[in-house]
């Protein structure tokens, strides 16, 4: 496997993209730009959602950070695959201490993907996922925009003979985001992330958000749009990141005042596919 880089653009409207806990659940924002913010962290759940539900949670597509998992079990496993007995510091010896991690990354697609650090009461180790992902930041600033709701039903006993209770809903009208991206090879080659694992990884992203509907999130209100990826002829790369990047360039369109859609902006992409040893594949 050869070096990759990648841009990942979505879009929003009318949802709250990546709720913020430290703010009462409003989209996250950068509060000097006022651009729209989605965490990576928020991104690799989906792809990790995505991965479990299509492949059944099977090895070798098990997904380690999963609803309700208990991790030290999950390494509990490990060390039954070597005969040991779990313990809070590797084993001394190195073959033993290896094979605890190997068994992660083989059975776990987001270990070998995203890495982990597994230094629990039952310890696996760390590793150093080949996949990354930035912070996705919207091209333009986005509103927030607060709504009321009602309910009908009450909480607490004591609220019986209230008609109807408040509460609180946030959006966005309209976002486009972009998010980048990197695979390294070196750290792939250790932790066994392969061509298979990489296809699976851009299946995820172009549904990351087809089975990820909710309240906050309704069916068709977040899209992926776009997903450019720069292929390198070699492990170490025939261009610097920040190069394939700035080659790609979004803008609104001449006449829109107020972009509610996709088709409010123009995406351009100026490095062609062969340029400088690197191809390009628009995957979306």
């Amino acid at each position: 496997m050869n070096r990759y880089d990648f841009v990942y653009i979505f879009d929003v409207k009318d949802a709250n993209p990546n709720g913020d806990p430290d703010a009462g659940n409003l989209p996250r924002v950068d509060p000097e730009t006022g651009m729209g913010l989605v965490t990576d962290v928020c991104l690799k759940r989906k792809v990790r959602n995505y991965v479990g539900m299509t492949k059944g949670n099977a090895s070798p597509y098990r997904i380690y950070f999963s609803d309700g998992a208990v991790l030290n079990r999950t390494h509990e496993e490990a060390y039954k695959s070597i005969d040991e007995k779990p313990a809070k510091k590797l084993p001394k010896d190195v073959a033993k201490a290896q094979a605890l991690t190997e068994f992660m990354c083989s059975n776990f697609y987001d270990i070998r993907t995203f890495g982990a650090v597994m230094s629990t009461d039952v310890n696996c180790g760390q590793v150093r996922g080949p996949i990354q992902l930035s912070f996705a930041r919207s091209i333009e600033p986005v509103v927030t925009l607060e709504h009321a709701i009602t309910r009908s039903s009450v909480t607490n006993e004591k609220d019986v003979d209230k008609e109807r209770t408040m509460g609180r809903k946030f959006t966005i009208p309209y976002g486009l985001y972009r998010a980048h991206g990197f695979v390294n090879p070196f750290l792939a080659e250790k932790t066994g992330f392969d061509e298979q694992d990489l296809k699976l990884l851009w299946e995820s992203l172009g549904n990351a958000f087809q089975f990820d509907q909710s309240a906050a999130r309704p069916a068709g209100s977040m899209a992926a749009r776009r997903l450019i990826v720069f292929e390198h002829e070699t492990q170490l790369g025939s261009a610097p990141s920040h190069r394939l990047f700035d080659s790609v360039s979004i803008s609104r369109r001449e006449g829109c005042t107020v972009p509610r859609d996709y088709a409010d902006f123009e995406v351009a992409v100026g490095w062609d596919d062969g340029q400088d040893g690197v191809k390009r594949h628009d995957l979306l």
